[in-house]
């Protein structure tokens, strides 16, 4: 893997060179992220091929001075959001039903020997995708780039254009959401039973 504190002074000597580094230590990333706004891996694929390319054609026009400078992290994803963001205004995202096919991102020994414990791991993270989705905009997009995609507060305020505390605000707001969400089903036992 390289180095991404490095690629922008690489990118801004020679795109074209490293343009496909900069595609490779971002792309799983980026998925992820359009994953968690999209709920559809062909959506979530295009948008992550969109923003690449949007990219591309950013750099391009950009002076070699800003593209040493720039923040590759929170810049992706701040035109991946825009890319999903677009699309949603378009109504161009597809429907997923929630019976598709579980990821094979699972290992195949630990689905043979705990096949509970999958499916239990499956289901939780089920109920948070749907809690997720159920939240307004603004609120799971900062918890997904905090929290799922793991950028500090200040890349994640970069990204959705906005100050430091409000995306702190954003961030918390969502994460209090999510757990008044899923209250309900943590206080029941296993059996679906209430907790006395």
């Amino acid at each position: 893997m390289s180095d991404e504190h490095s690629l922008p002074g690489r990118l801004a000597a020679d795109l074209d060179g490293h343009f496909e580094e900069l595609v490779r230590t971002f792309q799983d990333r980026l998925y992820g992220f359009t994953l968690r706004l999209t709920s559809s891996p062909q959506d979530a694929e295009e948008s992550a091929q969109d923003t690449f390319v949007r990219a591309y054609r950013a750099l391009q026009r950009y002076p070699k001075e800003r593209i040493a400078t720039i923040k590759l992290k929170a810049w992706l994803y701040q035109i991946a959001l825009n890319v999903v963001r677009n699309r949603v205004r378009r109504g161009r995202l597809t429907q997923v039903t929630l019976d598709a096919p579980v990821s094979d991102s699972l290992a195949s020994d630990a689905r043979e020997d705990h096949p509970d414990q999958v499916v239990i791991g499956v289901e939780g993270q089920a109920r948070m995708a749907n809690a997720l989705q159920k939240l307004p905009e603004r609120y799971a997009t900062a918890v997904v780039l905090r929290h799922v995609q793991g950028l500090s507060y200040e890349e994640a305020g970069q990204v959705l254009g906005q100050p430091v505390g409000t995306t702190k605000s954003d961030v918390h707001r969502g994460l209090r959401l999510l757990r008044a969400a899923l209250e309900p089903e943590l206080e029941l036992d296993p059996v679906g039973e209430p907790i006395a």
